[in-house]
């Protein structure tokens, strides 16, 4: 007699679309969700964040995902880099699946703050810190004002250098929730999905579900309106020219996103940076080209031994 499978099993705390995810990466990686209370200047009451923590070997990974994403967006990278060092993926406050209700306070300062109170709670050593597109952003703000955290960066064409969301320009009542309100519907996020990847195969249901799950999280909204209020990155060419610990950027050749000249632009103000392109490839890299991008990493990092 054959006996059914068992439902898949995941954190309560997560939206219950959760169970329509059918890739076996993406139901891997949020079956393995964590929820901690992170205790933070930034309220009087810890804030609920979301993480996942993968494999051993020293030092460790720090994932940091994307604008209006989650730590969804590593499913496909983690194991790679898991199976050979430690690897962390936190969702940043206001974002993914980290509580949005206990701040009103969502900015670049706010979300280095909360990064910080994370790895100074959870982690508490230094890290090689992985920044995709705003994550990049992010990663650099935290590493210049915490340079004794970061061992190397790695930038996944990264966001910063560019003026914020252009969005926010739409931030003020009643056009604030217009504007997320169109962001939220399907066919603009299938669209923007189709955007990120030069693979259009890549865009799934599976995929569009996961890059969509943490806007059932209450404050979605507000915390976008939030965020692209603060002004977003836009950090100044002086100061990521103070960046002078070793960087591997990568950067898709078909970003359809970003475009490709801030690698260039990267590359030349960082005085450590080394610049790596993958060919057929759009703006995630570590979806699109998981090991190819796992395996870039790990020879950047050799090479730092050598």
């Amino acid at each position: 007699m054959t006996v059914p499978a068992s439902p898949a099993t995941f954190p309560e705390f997560l939206p219950a679309s959760v169970h329509g995810l059918t890739e076996a990466t993406s139901m891997a990686l949020a079956q393995q969700i964590q929820q901690v209370e992170v205790a933070t200047e930034l309220s009087y009451l810890p804030v609920a964040t979301t993480y996942v923590r993968q494999g051993q070997g020293q030092p460790p990974f720090l994932l940091l995902h994307g604008f209006d994403s989650s730590i969804l967006e590593f499913r496909r990278l983690m194991p790679h880099l898991a199976g050979w060092r430690e690897t962390w993926a936190v969702d940043l406050l206001g974002f993914g699946f980290t509580d949005r209700t206990i701040t009103a306070t969502i900015s670049p300062a706010a979300i280095k703050q909360h990064i910080y109170d994370f790895w100074q709670q959870e982690i508490q050593q230094p890290v090689v810190l992985v920044g995709a597109s705003m994550g990049g952003a992010a990663a650099i703000d935290l590493t210049l004002t915490y340079p004794d955290i970061v061992n190397q960066l790695v930038l996944l064409d990264s966001a910063g250098l560019t003026a914020g969301p252009a969005m926010g320009r739409l931030m003020f009542p009643p056009l604030d929730r217009w504007a997320t309100a169109f962001l939220q519907t399907p066919r603009v996020r299938r669209r923007i999905s189709r955007q990120a990847y030069a693979d259009k195969s890549l865009v799934t249901a599976d995929a569009e579900l996961c890059g969509a799950l943490h806007l059932e999280c209450p404050d979605w909204s507000a915390a976008l309106i939030a965020f692209t209020k603060s002004g977003g990155y836009n950090l100044s060419s002086d100061r990521v020219a103070q960046l002078t610990l070793p960087t591997l950027i990568l950067w898709g050749r078909q970003d359809r996103i970003l475009g490709t000249k801030d690698a260039a632009r990267f590359t030349q103000l960082l005085p450590r940076a080394t610049l790596k392109w993958l060919e057929d490839c759009g703006h995630v890299p570590h979806l699109e080209k998981p090991e190819a991008t796992a395996n870039q990493i790990r020879d950047f990092l050799e090479n730092q031994k050598a």
